[in-house]
C-alpha cells in the first residue's frame, strides 16, 4: 500500500467535568520517532499512547501533543501560620492598650497580612476519576490517529497515482530501449562483418574463428538480462503497491536495482538512439525516488 508519511489530524473532546485536545501530525523519516507531550497527570499513559500511534504508523516522525483542563472546581485547603498569628494578636493587645488601635483582629485583616494564610489545592486521590481520564484520552487520541490515517490514505492515492503514470512510461522506455537495442546490435554485427570481409583479402583468418569472434563482440553488448530484469522490477513495484503492508523502504530499494540496470544498459548496449532514452528513463528514476522518499 503506498501511503504517504505526511499528515495532520486535531480534535477536543469536551464534556461537563473536562476538556480534551488532542493534536498529531507527522513527516518524513527514515525510520518510527515518536514524540508525546502530554501532562503530568497524563504521564502513566505514556506507554500506551506511543502503542496506539505504532498500530496506525509504520514510519516517519509522529509528534503527539496531549492537554487536558479540568473544569470541576478543585478542593482547597487553607493552612494558618500560628506562629505568625499569635505574634500579630499580642502585637494588636499592645496597640490597645496604648490606644492606638480598638477592636479585635479580622479574618480580613489576616488576608490582608502576607504569610498569614496559605492557600493549596488539595490532590484528590480519587482512582474511577483517573480511570474515566485515562479511557476518555486514550479514546481521543485513536479518533485522531483514525483521521490521520484517513488523510495519509488520501495523500497517498495521490501519490500512487502518479508513480504508477512514471512506471507504465518507465515500460514504455525499456520497450523502446529494448528495440533500439536489438537494431544496434544488428547493425554492430553487420559493420563487424563488412570489416571482416574488408581484411579477409589482406589476412589469412579462420572463418571459424572469425565467427566465434564476432559472436563474443555481439554479445558483450546484448543487454537481455538487464531488460529481463527491469521489467521484473516493475511487476514486482506494482504487486508491492497493491498489497496491504507499508511498501515505502522496498519500492527505495527497488528503484535502486532499476537505476543500476539503467546504468548497465547505457553502458553495454549499442543503438544511436539509445542515449536519449537512457537519459529519460534515469530522469524518471530520479523523480520517483524523489516521490518515494514520503511513502510510509
Amino acid at each position: 500500500m503506498i501511503k504517504s508519511m505526511t499528515g495532520f489530524a486535531s480534535l477536543t473532546r469536551e464534556d461537563e467535568a473536562r476538556s480534551i485536545g488532542v493534536t498529531v501530525r507527522t513527516v518524513n523519516h527514515r525510520y518510527l520517532d515518536v514524540q508525546c507531550r502530554t501532562p503530568g497527570t497524563l504521564a502513566d499513559l505514556e506507554a500506551r499512547l506511543r502503542a496506539r500511534v505504532q498500530e496506525r504508523v509504520a514510519r516517519g516522525r509522529v509528534d503527539l501533543a496531549v492537554s487536558l483542563q479540568l473544569r470541576r472546581a478543585p478542593a482547597m485547603d487553607v493552612e494558618v501560620n500560628e506562629a505568625l498569628v499569635d505574634a500579630l494578636g499580642e502585637a494588636m493587645q499592645r496597640a490597645r492598650e496604648r490606644g492606638v488601635v480598638s477592636g479585635l483582629l479580622t479574618p480580613g485583616d489576616l488576608l490582608r497580612v502576607p504569610q498569614a494564610l496559605t492557600f493549596r489545592e488539595v490532590e484528590q486521590d480519587d482512582e474511577a476519576e483517573r480511570a474515566e481520564v485515562a479511557a476518555l484520552v486514550d479514546g481521543a487520541v485513536g479518533d485522531a490517529l483514525a483521521e490521520l490515517d484517513a488523510m495519509r490514505t488520501r495523500e497517498g492515492d495521490y501519490l500512487r497515482d502518479d508513480l504508477e503514470s512514471r512506471r507504465e512510461a518507465l515500460g514504455v522506455l525499456i520497450d523502446r530501449i529494448g528495440g533500439e537495442a536489438a537494431a544496434g546490435e544488428q547493425a554492430f554485427r553487420a559493420r563487424l562483418q563488412a570489416r571482416v570481409s574488408e581484411m579477409a583479402g589482406e589476412l589469412r583468418l579462420e572463418p571459424d574463428a572469425v565467427a566465434q569472434e564476432v559472436v563474443r563482440l555481439v554479445a558483450r553488448s546484448d543487454i537481455s538480462e538487464e531488460i529481463v530484469r527491469f521489467r521484473g522490477h516493475l511487476e514486482h513495484w506494482r504487486a508491492l503497491a497493491d498489497a496491504s503492508e507499508p511498501c515505502g523502504r522496498k519500492l527505495d530499494f527497488l528503484l535502486q536495482e532499476m537505476n543500476r540496470e539503467i546504468n548497465t544498459i547505457g553502458s553495454k548496449a549499442e543503438g544511436g538512439g539509445l542515449v536519449e532514452l537512457v537519459v529519460t528513463a534515469k530522469a524518471e528514476l530520479e523523480k520517483m525516488r524523489e516521490q518515494v522518499q514520503n511513502v510510509e
